[in-house]
């Protein structure tokens, strides 16, 4: 119970987060119209994420997603700024993926039996 309880509170900060991106995405619509699509996608997200609050074990998928892209997203930019393409101090943003991918990794529901029927 403590887990999914934990597991709730994780999406909803992780969404309100992610929803919260909405500011700079108005930022950007004109100086960076590839980020700004980029934090579409994500206060799209952060949105799904709220609702999945409600019932984790039924968006078992959309956490997985959210883990998994996280990761992706994380490893990118670890390159781009070992690589010097983007600047150091976006690091932070790379830690900050990582313990989200973690955090809903570890709290993520079980796989719900199928039930059999009796023969």
């Amino acid at each position: 119970m403590r887990r999914e309880r934990a597991l709730k509170v994780v999406l909803v900060v992780v969404g309100l987060i992610f929803c919260a991106l909405v500011y700079p995405l108005t930022v950007f619509v004109r100086q960076e119209p590839a980020l700004a699509m980029m934090l579409s996608v994500y206060v799209t997200l952060g949105i799904f994420l709220l609702l999945a609050a409600r019932d984790p074990s039924a968006n078992r998928s959309l956490i997985a997603f959210t883990a998994w892209s996280s990761f992706a997203h994380a490893a990118l930019m670890a390159v781009q700024a070992f690589r010097n393409l983007i600047a150091r101090g976006e690091l932070w943003g790379v830690a900050a993926l990582v313990i989200i991918g973690v955090s809903l990794i570890g709290l993520a529901p079980g796989k719900t039996p199928i039930p059999t029927s009796p023969s």
